[in-house]
């Protein structure tokens, strides 16, 4: 952690750790502020995570969220009279600190101070000029970077970004790209089903930003706080500019965990755990192992979500290690989907529902987690019959998986390149803006119709790649995406049913069916995702290797 003192009264951070507290305590700040909304990543601790640890080390803590690029006028005022009641110093952070740092430069306090550093000047025959303020302004603060141009930005550290950076440079070397993401470790996500089903450690899973982007290309430590398309320029959190020839977007989606209620209070106890989190997938293993006889419940909300089979992977695995240690006849499972098919791909249902029926799950269809109180150990599911009737159901929980809702991040959905729902909105078939032409887009933030995983984004990449090297003029043929995604479902330790499938729920396997049959539980098909995909993912996805990922494409080459 790395506190940046901004006066005696008030310094900034980064993302914080519960961990962090006592030593924000040791270094003499005597409150907390929190400026970053919950569910902005997938390793960032909820607020009330890091409010117990603040309570227990005596300091005050508040929640003051702030959107990234969007900081108003009365978040303004919110923290200056936040800032006013508290004990000073204060300890304020967001992702990167930024956001802190600028409500601060643009409080009543700060500008108070800087009265004061004015009157003192001008007592000492100082030279007052507005340029001279401004050099003094920035030197206080830190001067801004300067404006920069590339021939490629890439917004989004993750799969996709670091995969297409990738796949370009294996195709042009002397490109000049850069991708700006604040995060310090890239994850590798679908190893998160195994972490809580006790086939992974949690660490196998997570590796340094700077080991995984191309060596090649320029890493920006930053947030995005805003989009000009017309000016071909990203702004940035400390409000400096980067201008490109050609864009992608791929940040990903947020996790909206405050969108149930009673959820942020929860997550990580009485029960409550989710493997869409780093940190929680270990908690899911921990519980599925203690839990003896009892009720665990299993829940996925309205799509969109990434990987749609993981919240029945998780509840596949789970059962069936109470199935191995003979404990499952006195746990009664359910699958509490909001949807109304357990598998939106008809061909792949068959094989599940012999599982629902080994493990004796119930399919608690059409059923949509809307609070929870973890204390209690109780759950409030909303149900809509065909007449948009909504009625509550309240049922106990020993354990609980929970799978948030889902949506565009912040930044995205105020941009300009949004759709009406807040997804990035691009031809499905090209991947290309349909309303931007130096535009691109991929990943789980996009809005073409397809499963939203890792592998749909191992075929976008290079599809992607190439596109924008033809509209450069450095290639001839134009690449097509089919909607290709795969969701290995784990039905038990040992085997998956490898869902491949694209756009409409066509199938698209990928092995013939004498070796891999994807509609039927396979012994191969788990160790592919066991011991093949992930050194594919780290030594060829993320490298620009395209193993069984070559675009189709169209016209000459």
């Amino acid at each position: 952690m790395e506190i940046r003192k901004i006066n005696d009264s008030y310094g900034v951070a980064p993302q914080i750790s519960r961990d962090d507290v006592s030593m924000i305590a040791a270094a003499g700040y005597r409150a907390i502020i929190c400026n970053r909304p919950d569910g902005e990543g997938n390793d960032q601790p909820l607020f009330r995570e890091i409010a117990e640890a603040a309570e227990a080390a005596g300091l005050p803590v508040h929640y003051l969220p702030v959107t990234s690029g969007k900081i108003s006028d009365d978040d303004v005022q919110a923290f200056d009279r936040l800032f006013a009641g508290l004990p000073k110093p204060v300890l304020a952070f967001c992702r990167t600190g930024t956001r802190s740092e600028t409500l601060w430069s643009h409080s009543g306090a700060a500008a108070d101070m800087r009265a004061q550093a004015l009157d003192a000047a001008k007592a000492q025959d100082l030279d007052t000029s507005p340029a001279a303020r401004h050099v003094a302004n920035q030197n206080r603060a830190g001067a801004s970077p300067a404006q920069h141009h590339f021939d490629i930005v890439i917004v989004g550290g993750g799969s996709a970004g670091v995969s297409v950076a990738a796949s370009l440079l294996q195709r042009a070397g002397d490109l000049d790209i850069a991708i700006i993401d604040p995060a310090d470790v890239h994850y590798y996500q679908p190893g998160w089903t195994l972490v809580g089903g006790g086939a992974f450690e949690a660490e196998e899973t997570a590796r340094p930003m700077s080991a995984v982007i191309p060596r090649k290309v320029k890493r920006i430590r930053a947030g995005v706080a805003a989009f000009e398309p017309d000016q071909n320029a990203v702004l940035l959190e400390d409000e400096s500019r980067l201008t490109y020839g050609r864009l992608i977007v791929c940040p990903g989606l947020k996790l909206d965990w405050n969108a149930i209620d009673g959820l942020a209070e929860t997550l990580g106890k009485n029960g409550v755990t989710s493997n869409y989190r780093f940190d929680l997938a270990p908690y899911t293993w921990r519980l599925v192992q203690e839990l003896k006889s009892g009720v665990a419940l299993f829940t996925q909300p309205p799509m969109p979500i990434k990987c749609a089979g993981a919240p029945q992977k998780a509840m596949y695995l789970s059962a069936d290690h109470w199935w191995r240690k003979g404990c499952l006849n006195a746990i009664d499972v359910s699958f509490c989907n909001a949807g109304q098919v357990l598998f939106g791909v008809k061909e792949y249902v068959p094989a599940l529902m012999e599982y629902v029926g080994k493990y004796n799950l119930d399919l608690a269809l059409g059923q949509n987690l809307v609070s929870i109180d973890g204390p209690a150990h109780k759950a409030v599911f909303a149900t809509t019959d065909e007449n948009g009737n909504v009625t509550h159901v309240e049922r106990h929980f020993d354990m609980i998986h929970v799978c948030p809702p889902q949506s565009a991040p912040d930044f995205i959905k105020v941009s300009p390149l949004a759709d009406d729902a807040g997804w990035v909105d691009v031809d499905p078939d090209t991947l290309r803006h349909k309303s931007f032409d130096n535009i691109w887009s991929l990943g789980d933030v996009m809005n073409a119709p397809n499963a939203k995983t890792a592998a749909a984004v191992r075929k976008q990449a290079p599809i992607v790649a190439r596109n924008i090297l033809v509209d450069m003029g450095r290639l001839r043929g134009v690449a097509h995406y089919d909607g290709y995604g795969s969701c290995p479902l784990t039905v038990e330790r040992g085997k998956i049913v490898l869902a491949e499938f694209g756009y409409g729920g066509k199938l698209l396997p990928s092995f013939p069916g004498w070796l891999i049959d994807g509609t039927r539980p396979s012994r191969l098909a788990w160790l592919l995702k066991e011991k093949i995909l992930p050194p594919v993912y780290w030594h060829l996805m993320l490298k620009g290797r395209e193993w069984l990922a070559r675009p189709c494409v169209s016209g000459v080459n």
